[in-house]
């Protein structure tokens, strides 16, 4: 019978950069705006915060005992096929292939080149960076529903363009696939690089926002009224006119939602 493993080449160092460097990635920079955008209130916005560390908390020490009680390789395909059967494990590892990671990972690549393009505008998603552009499109999918008078549109394209920006995404996921696949040991020295980065950049901004940026009459504008514009905001009236209901049930939902872009960044547990 064949027993072999896979080379254990990853150390506690190495393993903590690996998770660290993916939640504190591209998405809690992304997330953020939007986030205020839908909840409309600084108070919401670090509620929705609180909450999902506190979820990210229970799903690793969730992970951990699993790990503890299963220690092969394979993660959620092995606690799902020991919890549910063959079919689900399967099932799981595919979504996380073909869907789960491959959106998560376009995402975080187009992210880079939107930040890309505020530096050089023309290496961006913008229109002065697009190198095709085919308009007169009339793409539109949309689902009716019997308490709207209109149908409700859930994907509309005019247009569709590429740009630099889209390319460089590209030729990123492409370059650090190859690098990856040539071994850990180039894939974690890079890993380990560029979370150190991150972490000290995120670190060097909170001193120089409690230091130099302070600023109590700022401060206490922010924070006189956390909840102020939590009923008000475009998102809450939509679905308030979509659905109805109380104010507070409404908010609940926006909340929803927008943890939707919270836990999105903090999903490496």
């Amino acid at each position: 019978m064949d027993n072999k493993q896979f080379q254990q080449r990853l150390g506690l160092f190495d393993s903590t950069m690996l998770v660290a460097g993916t939640m504190i990635g591209s998405g809690i920079f992304i997330v953020s705006a939007d986030i205020i955008r839908d909840v409309g209130s600084p108070g919401s916005l670090l509620l929705i915060w609180i909450l999902t560390g506190f979820m990210t908390i229970l799903g690793a020490l969730s992970y951990a005992e699993l790990a503890a009680m299963m220690p092969r390789a394979g993660g959620q395909y092995i606690y799902l096929k020991e919890a549910f059967g063959p079919l689900w494990g399967f099932l799981y590892g595919w979504s996380l292939f073909l869907v789960i990671q491959t959106g998560s990972i376009a995402a975080v690549a187009v992210a880079f080149a939107k930040f890309l393009g505020v530096i050089a505008p023309s290496l961006g998603t913008g229109e002065e960076a697009q190198i095709i552009n085919w308009s007169g499109l009339n793409l539109v999918i949309s689902l009716p529903l019997p308490w709207l008078k209109e149908p409700l549109i859930i994907f509309k394209r005019t247009e569709f363009a590429i740009t630099s920006g889209q390319m460089i995404a590209v030729a990123i996921i492409a370059f650090l696939t190859l690098l990856n696949c040539r071994g850990v040991k180039e894939g974690k020295w890079i890993q380990n690089l560029f979370t150190v980065i991150k972490t000290l950049s995120l670190i060097i901004l909170i001193i120089l926002g409690f230091s130099i940026g302070a600023n109590r009459e700022v401060i206490g504008l922010n924070f006189a009224d956390l909840w102020a514009g939590s009923f008000s905001t475009d998102r809450f009236n939509s679905i308030s006119e979509l659905v109805g209901g109380a104010p507070l049930l409404v908010a609940f939902m926006v909340a929803g939602g927008a943890m939707v872009g919270s836990l999105f960044s903090a999903d490496a547990w």
